[in-house]
């Protein structure tokens, strides 16, 4: 009888639910160790991404994508003082989310208003460089700050997946009674300050050897491949900063595109407009 009750309200609501396929391009780029900028679009790649969207009101929706994206950056176009580090890093961004959205105005009434979102985003990264091969990297199973390593075992192995939490803001514009145009920039706070795979200090080179290899020494210092580079530096000496975890962002365009066109009416008739009914022939 339960069961029954449930499908008796779940069908009605699910046949006029408003559901949307949001569609999404722009720029992805990071703040952190190597970009210390807030926001910025120097270093910039692409993101791509593609989703699903139900209204539950006129204002207020929920949303879930997914978004494929690559960042990166490079000491080398960093501040003056740390271009000697020569450190560089990139990796693909791949994120589900959950959002909930806010419209300002109704867009059944309006053709533009500005809205806010925010929710919760699983994500998975996997940070490279080129060696002086020109050979892709990977950072993460070199411990280059002695992650994992007896030695230090107050720094433990970053994971490759975590949690963020996106939240960001936007303006739409209503193109016709089923598509949406939107501009939108979003930001991820994250809990890790291994995106970069730069955090805390140089760990003594000896060790890091015998541990990882001469391929971990050589990623996790660069200084010394730039003409009169010094040396890899003394174990604790300074490499990142551990005080601010890093951040990705998306600025971009959206397209939404309604399906069905059950509102199609409602929303003519609020703006003055009367779909004549056909002529008889």
């Amino acid at each position: 009888m339960k069961k029954l009750f449930f499908l008796v309200f779940l069908i009605p609501a699910v046949s006029h639910a408003q559901w949307h396929i949001n569609v999404f391009g722009g720029f992805s780029n990071y703040s952190g160790d190597l970009q210390s900028k807030v926001f910025t679009l120097d270093q910039s790649y692409g993101a791509f991404g593609a989703g699903v969207q139900y209204d539950l009101t006129n204002h207020f929706s929920l949303l879930s994508n997914f978004t494929y994206a690559h960042v990166g950056a490079a000491d080398k176009y960093n501040k003056a003082d740390l271009v000697a580090r020569n450190l560089s890093f990139q990796t693909k961004i791949a994120e589900l989310n959950v959002l909930g959205e806010y419209n300002l105005f109704d867009l059944t009434e309006k053709r533009f208003t500005p809205y806010v979102f925010a929710g919760l985003a699983v994500y998975h990264f996997n940070p490279y460089a080129y060696d002086t091969l020109n050979q892709k990297v990977y950072l993460q199973p070199l411990s280059t700050e002695g992650e994992g390593l007896a030695a230090y075992p107050n720094r433990k192995p970053y994971s490759l997946t975590q949690l963020a939490i996106p939240f960001g803001a936007g303006i739409k514009l209503r193109v016709t009674d089923n598509v949406v145009l939107s501009y939108e920039i979003s930001f991820r706070k994250l809990f890790t300050d291994y995106l970069d795979d730069v955090s805390t200090s140089y760990v003594d080179e000896a060790t890091l050897l015998a541990a990882r290899g001469p391929e971990a020494v050589e990623m996790a210092y660069r200084g010394n491949q730039l003409k009169g580079g010094a040396p890899y530096p003394v174990d604790g000496t300074k490499r990142g900063s551990a005080k601010q975890k890093d951040w990705y962002y998306f600025s971009g365009i959206r397209v939404s595109i309604e399906l069905g066109n059950h509102r199609n009416t409602e929303s003519h008739s609020k703006r003055g407009i009367i779909d004549c009914p056909p002529k008889k022939i």
